[in-house]
Parts: structure tokens; sequence; C-alpha cells
């Protein structure tokens, strides 16, 4: 189990063995310094992928000659003096649901339509992608994805299963599972996950980095293939919060093209982490750690961390999250049942084409009432007004982002992972939501602290993250599974 920093630390000197930055910021740094250029690091991670792909199981496609293009194009840029912020001449990877214009996407699914993100004049970016590329974004490919991000792997369908860097015989956790594993892997230093009832948080907390669910609206959704359209979230995946910071700056903000879309400023992130958290009023929540399920290692650890907490100069105070059994209920019946809603017609024409997994989640579905979904809203409203009322007492809210480490890839199944992951509850509100590594269990696996804010305060919840990881180095954390495969 590895244990907590008494000292603050630095993610922007870190490396690997290899030499290879290990977070974008570190990147950034040494491309303005003149000691790396995007061509060299973008040929790094390539050559990394070249050796771990295969066992990793991370891309559905990748997009070496135009990454070494667009790399080529920043290294221009940025000896001209165009610096167009930290994500300039940085290698990032795309969850195989957001549409490219490099490549089709596939949901990892028989059934998506190939022409999905496709117009006359060729393909489209989604616009997230667009804005990545805008600020200087090096796309390298498509990565792995739950079948239209709610299934589970299914190796009949002939797709890659994705597999975590900390343990080959484990699952990544899902559904944004290769942009988990490629950033914990140094495959890409950031990437765009998705989160429809933890889909980023979930295999940020196995795969040991960082990812950031923000506020409902946030961040827009065009050319995203989707799960719950009340429920679904884009935003980063990166080893470090400062970095998710960096992206999720370049990925907020309103736009028409999402009916979703909310139209609030957006602040500096990056200029917000203070590295304290003085001042900070912090409820935690540990209701979770009496369950019999609870990893024993989880618990310690999360109390480990909220004494990081005391340190980094926050108020603690112990809670029970109101209405949260209900709350998760409510996030998962009404995800299916929106879920359901976009799939009844391919399911009646195409049912055997769906992964096993996901057909048993869409058919249940179908087992859901017009008067469940009526009760769903209203159970959704009380139990965001309760959250409210708490949030005017508080600035976050904490507890573990799940009670048990990755599960092994061949015992994989929704009802052994029930009431193990933490993360739905806020899927049901709409506040960020945001999982950062707190270390790793006695098997070597990581666990994730989750750290929730209020609305359209994700400024907060990144300055309390940051703060964290200034006073330990878990998210620095390499697997030793990766590194004897590099070695």
């Amino acid at each position: 189990m590895t244990t907590t920093a008494t000292t603050p630390t630095t993610a922007d000197t870190s490396a690997a063995p290899d030499g290879l930055p290990l977070t974008i910021s570190a990147a950034a740094a040494a491309l303005r310094d003149g000691s790396l250029t995007s061509v060299a690091l973008t040929q790094a991670v390539q050559a990394r992928a070249d050796k771990l792909d295969s066992a990793l199981g991370t891309f559905i496609g990748r997009y070496n000659e135009t990454a070494l293009a667009a790399a080529a194009k920043a290294d221009e840029e940025l000896a001209a003096g165009v610096d167009k912020g930290l994500l300039h001449g940085i290698p990032l990877g795309i969850k195989d649901i957001i549409a490219t214009s490099d490549g089709p996407s596939t949901a990892q699914s028989l059934v998506l339509r190939p022409e999905f993100g496709q117009f006359e004049d060729g393909r489209h970016d989604a616009l997230v992608v667009s804005r990545l590329r805008a600020a200087g974004g090096i796309i390298t490919g498509k990565v792995t994805t739950s079948e239209y991000a709610c299934g589970m792997p299914d190796e009949s369908k002939g797709f890659p299963t994705p597999h975590n860097p900390f343990g080959l015989d484990y699952w990544t956790g899902g559904s944004s599972a290769g942009t988990g594993s490629g950033v914990a892997a140094g495959l890409f230093l950031g990437g765009l996950g998705t989160d429809t009832g933890g889909s980023i948080r979930i295999p940020a907390s196995w795969c040991g980095i960082s990812g950031m669910m923000q506020t409902f609206g946030r961040v827009p959704k065009s050319g995203c293939v989707p799960l719950g359209f009340s429920y679904d979230h884009i935003g980063p995946m990166t080893r470090s919060a400062r970095d998710a910071a960096a992206m999720l700056a370049v990925l907020a903000g309103h736009d028409e093209s999402d009916a979703t879309s909310v139209d609030v400023p957006v602040p500096d992130y990056v200029a917000a982490l203070t590295g304290t958290m003085e001042g900070l009023k912090v409820a935690v929540d540990l209701t979770s750690l009496s369950s019999p399920k609870c990893d024993p290692a989880i618990a310690e650890l999360t109390l480990a961390a909220i004494e990081v907490f005391k340190q980094a100069g926050a108020e603690v105070t112990e809670i029970t999250l109101p209405f949260f059994a209900e709350l998760d209920t409510t996030a998962m019946t009404g995800l299916f049942a929106e879920a359901l809603a976009y799939h009844q017609t391919d399911l009646q024409k195409r049912f055997l084409d769906y992964g096993r997994n996901t057909r048993k989640m869409l058919t249940s579905a179908a087992m859901i009432t017009a008067a469940d979904y009526v009760q769903m809203q209203r159970v959704r409203r009380v139990g965001v007004k309760a959250v409210t009322e708490l949030f005017g007492q508080y600035d976050l809210i904490v507890n573990p982002t799940g009670i048990i480490a990755a599960p092994p890839n061949g015992a994989l199944d929704y009802e052994g992972l029930a009431g193990t992951i933490l993360t739905s509850y806020w899927n049901a509100t709409g506040n960020p939501a945001m999982s950062i590594p707190m270390g790793q269990n006695a098997l070597g696996l990581p666990a994730g602290l989750q750290i929730a804010g209020k609305p359209f305060d994700e400024a907060t919840v990144f300055q309390a993250a940051d703060a964290f990881q200034l006073l330990t180095d878990h998210h620095l954390a390499e697997a030793p599974t990766v590194l004897e495969m590099l070695a």
C-alpha cells in the first residue's frame, strides 16, 4: 500500500525512467525550454504504443501520420512565438464515441452506423475535438470504450479488450477504458472520457489517474454518441488535477449546437490553483467504509487522504449524504431508460449484434415504466434540493470513488459491482465531481478519492485536488507492469 507524502511535491519536472514526461505540465515546460519538441514527444508515445498496446488494448485506431504532421506544425508555431497554451504540442487520446475527422467512430459496437460524424464534405470533429485542436492538441487516435459507453467487454465482437496497466488480469473500469489505460501507461498525456454514471471517474480511480466530470451542461456534447441525454458529460482524464484543469479550460463554454449547454462564464481554472485548502469547508461521507464489501486498504487510504486535507488547511466535518441510495437508483434507472430510448429501434432489428452485457442492460430497461420515469424525476428534484442545502454549509464533499479496486477481467458483472461504486449520485444531481488517486491496495491496484463541488464551481474542486497532489505523489505512480514491458 502506498503511503502519503508529507512534504510538497511538484509535477512540473516529472518523467518516466525512459525520459518521457508523465504530465502535460512537465511536457509543456520541456517544449518551452527547448529540451523537447512536439515531434519527439509524439514519436515517443507512438513508440510506447507500439510496445504496449497489444497487451493493454487501448487503441481502436491510431492516427500516426496526422499526429506527426500536427506535432510538426506545433513545433513551428512555438518556435515562431505562437503559444496556444498548455495543450500546445501535447499528444491526446479520444474516446471512440466522440467524432474525429481523422477516422470513423465505432462506439466499440457492430451497430453504430459508419456514417456517424460524416457529412457530404467529409468527416467532422466533435466540438470538443475542434477545441482541442485549436489549442494545439495532437490527436493520437481513438481509444477503447465499453460498447456505446454502457456495456462491459465482450471479446466475441472482435474489439480490443482493455487491460489495466497496474495488472493485465484486471479491468480498467468503464466506460472510458482506453483513456484511463492510455494516460496511465503514457500512450498519451491526456484524453477525453465521458461520464453518465461514473465512466470518467471509475477508470480514473482504477487506473491511478485524475478524471473530472464537470457540471452538467458545462461542456457541449455535440458530435458524441449519447447514452443518457440528461446525464451525459464529456470531460478530461489526465495524471494530475492541474493537467485536467488546463484541459477543461479549453473544453468548457456554451455552444448552441448542444441544447443542454449552459451559457455561464468559464474561469481560468489553472490560475485558481492556490496550492492550499486554507479556508475551505469540506464535508466527508465515510458511510461506505463500513460496508462488508469495502476493501480494508481503501478504508485506510480514505482516512489517510482526509488527514492530508487537514494538513492542507481544510476544515473537515463528517456528514452523511442525503438520499444516497435513492439518487444512485434514480441515476441508473434514468440513464437506462434514456439509453433504451436511443437504442430501441436498433435493438429490435439487430439484437444479436449488440454485446451480451449491452443487450442485458438495454432489455432490462424495457421493464421501466413511464410511471417509474416520472417518479424518478420527482426523486431527483428532491435530492438536488437536499444537496443544494448541504452545499450552503460546505464548499466540497468528499468520499471514496469506490470501495473496491479494479476487479479481474474474468469476473465482471453488474450485480457483483452493485454498491461498490459511489459515482452515480453526482450524475443524478449534476454537480461537478472528480476522482484523484489516493494510493494502492495490498495487490498494488490504485484507488480513487472523489471530490464534489457546487454547480459550475469546478475551480474549487481543482484547487483541493491540486493541493492534495502537492502533498502526495500517488498520481505520479507508474505501473510496474508497464515498466517491465518497456524494459
